[in-house]
């Protein structure tokens, strides 16, 4: 693997990584009234089209990013189902 491919893997990752505090607040406070719930859909549409690129060209950095960002993008998601604004109240 280059040191290009490991960078991007570990940039991937942080990337990925950056929806966990969203997550673990929503869960934490049970609120997600705050949330662009549409934000995280389009994130969720772009992780998934992301991960089948990554598949069709066998990038392993894009893959794992992609599967881990479409993870906790889906928490988000579920969060939001779970203790969502106004609307779902």
């Amino acid at each position: 693997m280059s040191i290009l491919a490991v960078v991007a893997s570990i940039s991937g990752i942080i990337g990925a990584a950056t929806v966990i505090p969203q997550a673990y607040k929503i869960f934490k406070r049970k609120s997600a009234k705050d949330i662009a719930i549409l934000s995280y859909l389009i994130f969720f549409a772009s992780n998934i089209i992301w991960m089948l690129y990554g598949i069709e060209i066998q990038s392993f950095p894009i893959i794992i990013s992609s599967i881990l960002g479409t993870f906790n993008v889906i928490l988000v998601i579920i969060g939001w189902f779970l203790y969502g604004g106004e609307s779902n109240k």
